[in-house]
């Protein structure tokens, strides 16, 4: 294989760096601007120092730059090939009898790596620090009167002995496992309507709500209120803070664990599932950017029209990675299953971009 002959480490060493190249560039830029943005809202939070915003900066920006993986395998891959066809190497490569499938082995190879690198080591760190800049975040501005991620409303559903329970709050408390402002609405194991209780704040504690300053509202008796009330439960510490944890703020491996904590608990895993699903094929979806590319920079730079095949390049990449966002949307809205909505966009980008390198090479 020429994959592990000289030349072939040698593609492999200029395949890497591109696509490294390229994630730097971007996770700089990336950072950059994060940076900026926080700067802006610190004038309102007096405990907002400098220090802590590139604090949050360096937690907030792995996260963000994950998604930019697919664009650095595209125009890495684009970069190294056209520098090589300038440089004439991949004529020579050609005239000594290896084919463009051949020299794309390294490529392919690197961008599947470099995928499971991606899923395995860098998704399991941006989740943690997203963790990390999510509590940083709600200590610098929620307390100071800002908006976090975590004052949008909640809802869950949970299930105990009394029947099941769907919930809505304002907002998590930050200190504590708990929800502000929130509404039990309770209904009997035959599944009719039994309770209304709205409370300032529910705390969870192990089998029970601790529930302050409620009033319980139902069909048959007149309105009470409470000072103090405790309601069952069988939700977790863990399952609560995850049903309004976003999924890609879950770790790859950390992932089928919440999961099936999460379907235990009676609450949606399609979200987690399309993540979870997402993450295993990025490396197929990167070896198809890199496919794709390769399709628009093999072309000899003697015989001209190559700026516009890398911008149809560039064009049929977003395609493939616009596609890829409305499929998981279809699928975290239940119309499509997880697998076919993170998977069907990889493999079909893989297919056309092998069909457009056989076409082109092989006629």
């Amino acid at each position: 294989m020429l994959l592990f002959t000289t030349f072939g480490r040698y593609l492999t060493k200029r395949f890497t760096r591109a696509i490294l190249g390229v994630f730097s560039t971007f996770f700089f830029l990336i950072g950059t601007l994060d940076f900026v943005e926080l700067m802006r809202r610190a004038g309102d939070s007096p405990i907002a120092t400098t220090p802590r915003i590139v604090q949050l900066a360096l937690f907030r920006v792995p996260a963000v730059a994950e998604q930019i993986f697919p664009f650095a395998a595209l125009f890495g891959g684009m970069f190294a090939l056209l520098t090589l066809s300038r440089k004439l190497e991949l004529v020579v490569a050609r005239s000594v009898g290896i084919s463009a499938w051949q020299f794309l082995q390294p490529a392919a190879t690197v961008a599947g790596v470099l995928g499971l690198i991606s899923i395995m080591i860098y998704n399991p760190v941006a989740a943690e620090l997203k963790r990390k800049a999510t509590a940083l975040e709600t200590r610098l501005f929620v307390r100071s009167g800002g908006k976090s991620a975590l004052s949008k409303e909640i809802w869950l559903r949970q299930r105990s002995v009394d029947g099941q329970a769907i919930i809505r709050a304002a907002g998590a408390l930050p200190d504590e496992d708990g929800l502000s402002q929130v509404t039990f609405f309770i209904f009997n194991p035959n599944g009719s309507f039994k309770e209304r209780i709205d409370a300032r704040q529910a705390l969870l504690r192990p089998g029970h709500w601790e529930l302050a300053d409620a009033r319980s509202t139902s069909a048959t008796e007149e309105p009470q209120s409470y000072k103090s009330y405790v309601l069952a439960t069988t939700l977790e510490p863990e399952q609560m803070r995850q049903s309004f944890t976003p999924p890609d703020a879950v770790g790859f491996w950390s992932m089928p664990g919440v999961i099936d904590r999460t379907q235990r608990a009676g609450l949606d895993t399609t979200p987690y599932e399309l993540r979870y699903q997402s993450l295993m094929a990025r490396p197929l979806l990167l070896i198809a950017m890199v496919l794709v590319a390769a399709s628009v920079s093999l072309r000899f730079f003697r015989f001209g029209g190559v700026t516009k095949l890398v911008i149809g390049g560039v064009a049929a990449g977003f395609v493939l990675y616009v596609a890829t966002q409305l499929s998981e949307e279809l699928g975290s809205s239940g119309i499509v299953n997880p697998i076919v909505a993170a998977w069907l966009p990889a493999a079909l980008g893989a297919m056309l971009g092998a069909l457009a390198l056989l076409h082109q090479e092989d006629g």
